[in-house]
């Protein structure tokens, strides 16, 4: 008994259909999954044990065998949960499969037969559209940020015995409807305002003159003199995204794990501001099986670094190429994934340790060569590729 179902992975940004093979033989009772399985694709035949038991299926007990090809294109997540159970009903006729070679299927099953939320929902829509797949069937939380693509009937499923239904043709699953222009429009509005800055003339005309050319900018000034207000509003001076743009930005998200639940559209222009202990894997993107980094999330917005001389220096040199490229690409021995990473940086420091060098209000207790050690943390090629450095002097209150 085999049985076929469609399913995705995602692989960078984008995503790659997968045909989840199960073929069940007689035998001693075993489940092997192959196809270069990862941990939490492995651990999914336990998942999908009790959620068929407690949905009222039958798990047949028998020698399972489950195939995820390419088989030669390692396999990572839960999202396989879904596909591996409508693969075992299917291949031990509990429910049809005359739907099975339409649809591509997604998700993770809970122990009780509830189908959670996975990652990567928009990428795996593209990709089925790009397939010509009549229908996808994702978790209902995925929905919305699914149905921004057209051409693909995107459904819903709470559960695995709606999905089963479905497939019996008893009943049919909601399906996303989303309107992109009100999208757009919407998410677009910022939740603070450029003009809400009062003072700094010069400093504000420089952003203007930054957010204009897509300059990057660094800031130099005492604490409290308004550094970090003024780059937390130089998204919103930005041009409104363009729904291409605003697609591959919620892809970024969607594959990173960070676009909230229910969220549609990344439609402002993102605004990154890591702390200076980050890692340089956590700022460019890295691990045993890569991730986008805190330049890619920046991808299209601004990637704010307050404390600049603070980051430990390999962490800053990082930054030079994907300053030039527009992309990184991050190597490893199994796979290479270049995730795209054209951003605004906008950095902020003060001009020595205590931070009153220059300032006529307070006194400067580091001496020329603290400044100058302190001015040395950051290095000339990376100033080079920053074109207007900024000094931005204390309000008087």
């Amino acid at each position: 008994m085999l049985a076929r179902v469609r399913s995705a992975a995602v692989l960078g940004i984008d995503a790659y259909l997968v045909d989840v093979e199960t073929d069940i033989a007689n035998g001693l009772p075993t489940f092997a999954t192959v196809g270069l399985p990862q941990g939490a694709v492995k651990e999914g035949r336990e998942r999908v044990y009790a959620a068929l038991a407690n949905t009222g299926y039958t798990f047949p007990l028998k020698r399972i065998t489950v195939n995820l090809a390419p088989a030669d294109i390692r396999k990572d997540g839960s999202a396989f949960d879904l596909p591996i159970a409508v693969g075992i009903l299917a291949a031990t006729e509990q429910i049809s499969a005359e739907r099975l070679g339409r649809v591509a299927v997604l998700g993770e099953l809970g122990l009780e037969g509830a189908i959670r939320p996975v990652r990567g929902a928009l990428p795996v829509a593209l990709a089925a559209r790009t397939a010509g797949l009549e229908a996808l069937v994702l978790p209902r939380e995925n929905l919305p940020e699914a149905g921004v693509v057209s051409g693909v009937r995107v459904l819903g499923a709470g559960n695995l015995a709606e999905l089963a239904d479905f497939l019996d043709g008893r009943s049919e699953l909601p399906e996303a409807r989303v309107d992109l222009a009100g999208l757009l429009a919407e998410r677009a509005k910022h939740d603070v305002d450029f003009g809400e800055v009062k003072g700094q003339a010069h400093a504000k005309r420089a952003l203007e003159v930054a957010a204009a050319g897509g300059h990057n900018i660094l800031m130099i000034g005492p604490p409290g003199s308004g550094k970090t207000m003024l780059a937390r509003r130089l998204p919103t001076i930005l041009p409104q995204m363009s729904l291409d743009e605003a697609l591959e930005t919620t892809k970024i998200h969607s594959v990173a794990g960070v676009l909230p639940v229910g969220e549609s559209l990344v439609a402002r222009r993102p605004f990154r501001a890591p702390h200076h202990t980050i890692s340089d894997a956590g700022l460019i993107g890295g691990g045993s099986y890569p991730r986008p980094g805190e330049v890619s999330l920046a991808h299209g917005g601004v990637l704010f670094l307050d404390e600049l001389p603070e980051f430990r220096k390999n962490v800053l040199e990082v930054l030079r190429q994907p300053m030039e490229d527009g992309v990184v690409t991050i190597a490893r021995a199994a796979m290479s994934l270049t995730y795209p990473a054209r951003f605004m940086l906008a950095a902020a420091m003060n001009p020595c340790p205590c931070g009153y060098f220059g300032d006529p209000q307070h006194n400067c207790v580091c001496g020329p060569l603290g400044v100058e050690r302190y001015l040395a943390r950051v290095s000339g090629p990376l100033l080079d590729r920053i074109d207007i450095h900024l000094e931005v002097p204390a309000v008087k209150y």
